[in-house]
């Protein structure tokens, strides 16, 4: 029998994690005042992430991440990439991927995707430094955390002074190792049995790029 949905769609996701996610930035600003960046994983990313750069009233900006997969099972990640070539492989991908070229193939061509899709997207981003400010990385749900793990370390490395991991759902048994990328994790619900990420929302369609810039552009420019 299928869950009853969390959330309506990903705007009302957006809407309560925004909540949770200005609680825990106000607690962090009374020890130390930081600016704070909301960054989305695009695209279904973008409109969970636009209502908490509002509630901050913050830019709103992107990470962009793609899951490696195996040419024969597309659905099967083992690993992933960002734009600028940060990678995390999964653990079980390092036995099941046999020797040769094939990992490597696979990363290019994820990598590739990435860097196809930051370009869509670099008009509309901010032009913003996040060292020392609070970023706050968003996505519409979690479903094997690596894409989050990976855009966590890709943010790291601009040495930002806190990393918050947000969504609204994820697997109860991710919450626990998010915590390694993140100095703080906020999932508004951890069920024991996941599946998929649509299975928590009533409507859950494709985030198309046109949405997804206009989140982008709406924030940024307001």
């Amino acid at each position: 029998m299928p869950p009853i949905p969390l959330f309506r769609d990903r705007q009302e996701a957006g809407e309560k994690l925004a909540q949770a996610v200005l609680q825990e930035v106000e607690q962090l600003d009374l020890l130390l005042p930081m600016r704070a960046i909301v960054y989305a994983l695009p695209r279904g990313g973008l409109p969970v992430a636009a209502p908490v750069a509002r509630s901050l009233n913050c830019p709103l900006d992107v990470v962009i991440a793609k899951k490696v997969t195996r040419p024969e099972n597309p659905e099967l990640a083992i690993g992933a990439v960002t734009a600028d070539g940060h990678i995390i492989r999964s653990r079980q991908g390092a036995f099941i991927q046999p020797l040769g070229g094939s990992w490597r193939l696979a990363l290019q061509e994820a990598q590739a995707k990435a860097q196809e899709q930051l370009e869509q997207f670099t008009a509309s981003r901010p032009q913003i430094d996040p060292k020392g400010a609070i970023a706050v990385l968003v996505d519409d749900g979690i479903a094997t955390g690596m894409t989050m793990a990976v855009a966590a370390r890709a943010l790291r490395a601009k040495r930002p002074a806190k990393i918050l991991i947000c969504a609204p759902v994820a697997p109860l048994e991710l919450v626990s190792l998010l915590k390694h990328w993140g100095d703080r994790v906020i999932v508004l619900a951890a069920p024991e049995t996941f599946l998929s990420v649509s299975r928590f929302y009533a409507e859950f369609p494709q985030v198309e790029m046109e949405e997804a810039l206009a989140c982008l552009v709406q924030q940024n420019e307001g």
